[in-house]
């Protein structure tokens, strides 16, 4: 029964298989790119920096606002005369209308102006960094979560691979049995081991289908479940990546390392900022004014008046409390701080970019070692299946030269993915993970 329900779940798997999509490496890469949420979140982050770098927003343009008013009062009066005689009067109703217009432009702020509009336009540039950076980190988790979806049907195939060979051992115990050449007991234990691969075979579709929901989660599928194949099957890894070149491409392409530099710059420029409060200002400001007066009493009916005004302020901070003096330093302080954790972020790149290396290199001469293994013990197995069915072999020392082949096939398969891993890394680090992407 047990053998008969994995195989409808093996035909099911199969027959899904047909009709799913196949999605190549470029494929989900370019899917991820235009779906992801965190990528969408990043460009509406670049875009809102590119939006805040104008010359309006550095101080550059002057400033214009209209105005409007109307009022009015409702007064009682009531004089005494010197004659002895009294005027009253209740209900005066006076009105007025103001209109107008002021215009302001800073001349001059001590270079604030000019220093504010060079740091827009390096957060729009570190805008566009972190995008890179996010578009990077998508691209390497996809890269990864590919491969490990071929690595878990590789492993797939292997169990498959492994039943089919203690079924073939359970055929040919059932048969010897049968003609009285081996026991009862041979015949169990075969059971016990292809039930033993059965159970691993079906644990193994699970990790299958984690690694195509992981992979569909980053590209933002909506039906999570959706399920696909890969059009690669193998794991190949580039194996002429040098370390020279991958140093070199990082000091000048890492992003992490230039958006260190361009969080330096920034401070640099906040310093300029706020240095320049100690120099003297220079404003403009002028305007036009019309009001009219309406009076229900007097000697006046309505009068109006209107004129422009105009007039330069200049003025300079003799003493603040030593606030700008405090200001100054703290902002010195704070660019060598960017100084310091940029010298941070480029030791510890070299040092990945090391580590990883040596890792990537002593994983290409595992691979080398790994694919003798393999072909030594399928060797292995074929004498050891053909001493099996002569009788000269007992179960027991088969079915540890079958472990010993999906062992070896099983330690190639996650050195493969291991070299992959240490591969993209070292393209993530040195700024040439695009290369997947073509």
């Amino acid at each position: 029964m047990k053998l008969f329900i994995l195989s409808i779940t093996l035909l099911s798997f199969s027959l899904s298989s047909a009709s799913q999509s196949v999605y190549s490496l470029n494929d989900c890469i370019a899917i991820g790119l235009e779906k992801n949420f965190s990528i969408l979140v990043a460009r509406n982050n670049e875009t809102i920096a590119k939006n805040n770098f104008t010359a309006g927003n550095a101080g550059y343009l002057p400033s214009l606002d209209l105005t409007g008013r109307y009022g009015g009062t409702v007064n009682n009066n009531n004089q005494n005369l010197s004659g002895g005689t009294t005027n009253s009067s209740s209900g005066i109703h006076n009105t007025t209308g103001t209109a107008g217009a002021s215009l302001g432009w800073t001349i001059f702020d001590g270079f604030a102006v000019k220093t504010t509009y060079k740091k827009l336009n390096e957060l729009k540039q570190l805008g566009a960094l972190n995008t890179q950076m996010e578009v990077e980190n998508l691209v390497s988790r996809i890269i990864t979560g590919y491969y490990n979806y071929i690595r878990q049907v590789q492993t797939l195939n292997n169990l498959e691979y492994a039943l089919t060979l203690s079924r073939e051992r359970l055929r040919i115990d059932r048969d010897r049995y049968i003609l009285g050449s081996s026991s009862k007991l041979q015949v169990l234990q075969s059971q016990v081991y292809l039930n033993a691969d059965s159970s691993n075979l079906s644990k193994q579709f699970e990790l299958v289908r984690a690694a195509q929901i992981t992979l569909n989660e980053l590209m933002a599928f909506e039906d999570l479940g959706q399920g696909f194949e890969s059009a690669d099957t193998l794991i190949e890894v580039d194996e002429y990546l040098l370390y020279e070149k991958l140093y070199d491409a990082t000091l000048a392409g890492n992003t992490s390392l230039t958006i260190a530099a361009r969080n330096m710059t920034v401070s640099e420029y906040d310093y300029k900022i706020i240095t320049s409060r100690s120099y003297p200002y220079l404003n403009f400001s002028s305007g036009y004014n019309y009001t009219l007066n309406t009076y229900e009493s007097g000697t006046i009916k309505n009068q109006t008046t209107n004129g422009l005004n105009y007039g330069l302020t200049f003025g300079v901070n003799i003493f603040d409390g030593f606030n700008q003096r405090r200001s100054i330093t703290n902002s010195g302080i704070d660019v060598k701080n960017k100084e310091l954790k940029y010298l941070e972020i480029e030791q510890g790149i070299k040092a990945d970019l090391l580590t990883i290396y040596n890792v990537y290199s002593n994983n290409l001469r595992l691979i080398k070692l790994e694919e003798q293994n393999l072909q030594t013990a399928t060797e292995n197995l074929d004498i050891a299946l053909e001493r099996y069915k002569l009788g000269s072999l007992s179960g027991i020392d088969l079915r540890e030269v079958q472990k010993s082949l999906l062992d070896a096939k099983d330690r190639l398969l996650s050195i493969q993915f291991q070299s992959k891993l240490a591969e993209i890394s070292l393209k993530l680090i040195s700024g040439t993970i695009m290369e997947y992407y073509r």
